[in-house]
């Protein structure tokens, strides 16, 4: 292939005898391969020298009958196969994650516009809830002897207002997060097939297949299913624990200095 098209076609033996840009590109990846090799795998000179002889024999004897090349080849390809081993080990972080991956993460569909309206339906959902509660502890009598301070259908009616409310706000938060989600891990995959198919073909040399087909299962799967989920989790319960919190304080303020020592346990345990 050059530019778009199909210049030449055959077997291999025959393209390479005919002297043209094949012959150039196969010189090419076999001597970047000997370079990779000497560089990151520490092998002797003596090696790299051995396949740049073999390249050259094989330039040299182009003319030389289809068996004999083949055998030469083969025995170039096994010296190869054998010393040119140039897989990397996978490079990975060790410790915590940091607040920049999560926040990047998280701002990566359209800037963050939704994980902004997510919090703040789930902000809506904690006040109606709370406020839902204070409605029947002060509207209902504590006793059948006190008089109503609404009558009953008042009471209904605030009461499941509340709750539709509620419910709408629960059903908004789904629906914003699963777009997020989507949008989110739909960018993370066009990204990384972007960057694969752009790659030199070192990168392929010195990567196993495996580990690039993990990259676009598994843990493209956990961007699918799962890590939207969590930091949403997290988020919803924050903010009601918070909501929790200042409702005990709003009624007995002493409760709040022992949220302190609490919080502060419960962070160094995890």
């Amino acid at each position: 292939m050059k530019e778009g098209k199909i210049t030449q076609a055959g077997v291999y033996d025959e393209i390479l005898s005919s002297g043209t840009d094949f012959m150039e590109l196969v010189g090419a990846h076999k001597k970047a391969l000997s370079t990779l090799k000497s560089s990151e795998t520490g092998l002797s000179s003596e090696h790299a020298k051995n396949i740049d002889d073999n390249d050259s024999m094989e330039n040299s004897n182009i003319d030389k009958p289809n068996e004999e090349k083949s055998i030469e080849r083969d025995n170039k390809d096994e010296l190869v196969g054998k010393n040119a081993q140039i897989v990397q080990e996978e490079e990975r972080e060790k410790g915590r994650v940091g607040f920049q991956v999560y926040w990047k993460y998280i701002t990566m569909a359209y800037g963050g516009s939704l994980a902004a309206l997510i919090l703040v339906t789930q902000i809506l959902f904690q006040i109606l809830q709370i406020g839902s509660n204070y409605w029947m502890a002060w509207a209902t009598p504590v006793s059948m002897d006190v008089k109503p301070t609404v009558n009953a259908s008042t009471l209904i009616i605030v009461y499941v207002a509340l709750a539709i409310g509620s419910s709408f706000c629960v059903l908004v938060r789904a629906v914003l997060l699963a777009i997020a989600s989507f949008k989110t891990a739909t960018i993370l995959f066009n990204k990384m097939h972007m960057c694969i198919f752009r790659a030199p073909m070192s990168f392929y040399d010195a990567t196993p297949s495996g580990r690039i087909l993990n990259r676009a299962s598994s843990d493209q799967s956990a961007l699918d299913l799962v890590v939207y989920n969590q930091i949403g989790e997290f988020a919803f319960s924050f903010i009601q624990v918070v909501g929790i919190i200042a409702v005990m304080a709003r009624v007995a303020w002493p409760v709040f200095i022992l949220f302190i020592p609490i919080i502060g346990t419960c962070i160094w345990y995890q």
